[in-house]
């Protein structure tokens, strides 16, 4: 199994994607979007753009931890990763969004649960 986007929505009723890898872990999440259509532009972004290794910006933490942005062509960021614990795991969390992120699954996480 390879990975999926999850979309959810908040209780101020924005929505934000997650890229999951196939083990479930969150490998990328998005901004907040005030329409699904927004959000969903989002993934197609995500898509488009993860495979692109120029497209990764990897920053530090002010405590030293390392992290990496996915930015678009106009220089957008449409995703950030969670806080590494070497530039080992950096590089593998960029690994992984390069071989998820051009996925189709998209969960959706926004409708009630019957």
């Amino acid at each position: 199994m390879s990975g999926w986007y999850e979309v959810s929505k908040s209780i101020s009723g924005q929505f934000r994607f997650v890229l999951k890898a196939a083990n479930a872990e969150t490998i990328l999440t998005s901004e907040h979007y005030t329409t699904r259509a927004a959000a969903d532009k989002g993934i197609a972004a995500v898509q488009a753009n993860s495979p692109l290794g120029e497209r990764y910006e990897k920053k530090t933490t002010r405590d030293g931890h390392p992290y990496f942005n996915l930015k678009a062509a106009n220089h957008e960021i449409i995703g950030s990763s969670e806080a590494y614990s070497s530039a080992i795991a950096l590089e593998k969390g960029i690994a992984s969004v390069k071989a998820n992120g051009p996925t189709k699954v998209i969960k959706d996480k926004t409708l009630p649960v019957l």
